[in-house]
């Protein structure tokens, strides 16, 4: 064989084949336990979802955008952690600028005090984070509103605590549909 074919197999070897290697290695991501199923939903960077619109975003039946607003944990929150009194209030930070943003990105150009609140989709309380991803206005009126989903969450971070519940689970269900989750509790 010529030094010049030798030369190409090498370059070949050096270059080509890692490129190949890495793309066939799956790099393990932060999993959220899925529904009912047990199954597991892929998180990306403690996204629950993909954020695929920034404006024109729309709630409806008290739920956000899922394009606008797909959820975002804190992926190394344990529930050793999220259970410590004052966890949330340590956890929480968003500035007005923030907020502002949120009510611009869902077309919401003035409020009255009172009419919507800047809400985590999932709770900090339940190991969400403060990424925009995870932040909507979320109404008071027509009930079920944020008054109602206070409840959901207090209700699934008291089950996530007493151990009847994984955090993951109660991620989960209050980022897909925290409605059914009201539905569902026993009491209200």
């Amino acid at each position: 064989m010529s030094n010049r074919k030798r030369s190409v197999i090498y370059l070949i070897i050096v270059l080509v084949l890692p490129l190949v290697v890495v793309s066939c290695v799956t790099v393990p991501s932060s999993t959220s336990s899925g529904g009912p199923s047990g199954g597991s939903t892929p998180t990306i960077g403690g996204s629950i979802g993909t954020r695929t619109k920034t404006s024109g975003c729309v709630s409806q039946n008290a739920l956000p955008d899922p394009a606008c607003t797909p959820g975002a944990i804190i992926p190394d929150a344990t529930q050793e952690e999220i259970c410590v009194p004052g966890y949330s209030s340590k956890t929480r930070n968003v500035s007005d600028s923030e907020k502002k943003q949120v009510y611009a990105e869902y077309g919401i150009k003035t409020h009255k005090t009172g009419e919507y609140e800047v809400d985590h989709l999932i709770s900090l309380e339940l190991g969400g984070s403060n990424d925009i991803a995870n932040l909507w206005p979320e109404s008071a009126e027509p009930r079920p509103g944020f008054h109602e989903k206070d409840k959901v969450e207090n209700y699934l971070h008291k089950q996530v605590c007493d151990g009847v519940m994984s955090l993951q689970d109660a991620q989960y269900q209050i980022a897909h549909d925290w409605m059914a989750a009201y539905q569902n509790m026993p009491s209200k």
